[in-house]
């Protein structure tokens, strides 16, 4: 009986003229789009000098910034009041203000304070500018050289490549959206077209009709994840440090937490409208408390405490500690219990809330 059932499903899949495309078509462009425009990296800052000095240590200043390619030079303006327009104006994102008799200062050995102004409308990139602006006056600053410098020293991901963080978190972004939205249309979808009532007064038991509707998406998630996975490596060479293996146990609990929840949504659920917009309030709330963007730790205590039923933030942590640090199955055992548990009760919750006589 529920091989008949899945042959169903794929028999629907496959005469739906959509959605075979869209699952080979939205893995392709995440995965080969979104890690380079979806990064934290500041760059293209626009800066504004005043310099009030005019001397070869302050022009030196100037010359750096020009050639950096963090920022992008505006010009200098003759007054501080003239540069605070352009931010106001949004023209320029910092000032940089070098005072007078700067270079003599300097020879005589002296600190003088170089004031820099940054527009923080955007925090993030108020203060990595400043600090990257900080950095090139530092180096300008002769006796700061005699000033211990700290070493350091990166760990796992050694040419910091952001596109390395951001590839199992695109991962995953990919699997909710496939596995839970797809699954969510299912149910409700049949009630729409009346397909359900056949299934209703046929002895087929909730676990088998369920099952049948979880199965097919989880050969969607296994094909999703190869592709991904051989994207990530045909495209920017980046392969899991840490076993395939686990990479696919991860991907698959997800898969279930998400597929039952979908089918949960529908389940209650009496028109796609309503699933959709139910189940895109959920994700939405699922992924930016996560940690899929920003540390968990950075969040208040009480939205932190969020993140122990969030199944997204223990597959987040434990495929980058499996892609990025290379970790065996002890490094992720807590997470792969605690996402394993979450998801048994979704699937769990997605029997027991069928009802044959809806």
């Amino acid at each position: 009986m529920l091989k008949h059932l899945i042959r169903k499903e794929f028999l629907q899949l496959r005469r739906n003229a959509f959605l075979p495309k869209l699952i080979l078509v939205f893995p392709v462009v995440i995965m080969c789009v979104m890690p380079w425009v979806m990064q934290m990296e500041v760059k293209n800052v626009v800066v504004d000098v005043v310099d009030n000095d005019r001397s070869a240590q302050s022009q030196q200043i100037v010359h750096s910034v020009e050639a950096s390619n963090y920022f992008i030079f505006n010009g200098q303006k003759p007054t501080y009041k003239a540069a605070l327009a352009e931010i106001e104006h949004g023209k320029a994102d910092i000032v940089l203000v070098i005072p007078q008799h700067f270079g003599k200062d300097l020879s005589m050995g002296r600190m003088p304070q170089v004031m820099i102004a940054a527009n923080a409308v955007n925090g993030t990139k108020g203060a990595m500018g400043s600090a990257y602006l900080s950095q090139i006056v530092a180096r300008a600053v002769p006796f700061a050289s005699v000033l211990s410098q700290p070493s350091v020293l990166t760990l796992y991901n050694k040419h910091q490549n952001y596109k390395l963080y951001m590839i199992p978190a695109l991962l995953a972004i990919v699997m909710m959206l496939l596995t839970g939205f797809l699954p969510a249309l299912n149910i409700v979808g049949e009630k729409e077209s009346g397909t359900i009532e056949q299934i209703n007064v046929t002895p087929v038991s909730k676990w088998a009709f369920i099952l049948s509707k979880l199965i097919p998406y989880w050969l969607v998630a296994l094909f999703v994840v190869t592709v991904s996975l051989v994207l990530a490596a045909l495209v920017y060479g980046i392969t899991p440090a840490g076993p395939l293996w686990l990479v696919y146990v991860l991907a698959m609990l997800l898969a279930l937490f998400f597929s039952s929840f979908g089918l949960i949504v529908s389940n209650y659920s009496d028109t796609m409208q309503q699933a959709v917009f139910v189940m895109w309030f959920f994700v939405v709330c699922i992924m930016l408390l996560s940690g899929l963007f920003t540390p968990t730790r950075s969040m208040p205590d009480w939205a932190y405490t969020t993140t122990y039923i969030n199944p997204m933030h223990y597959f987040i942590d434990a495929i980058r500690t499996v892609f990025i640090r290379g970790g065996g199955f002890s490094s992720i055992a807590h997470q792969v219990a605690a996402l394993g548990g979450l998801s048994a009760v979704m699937a769990v919750w997605a029997v027991g809330s069928y009802k044959k006589n809806q």
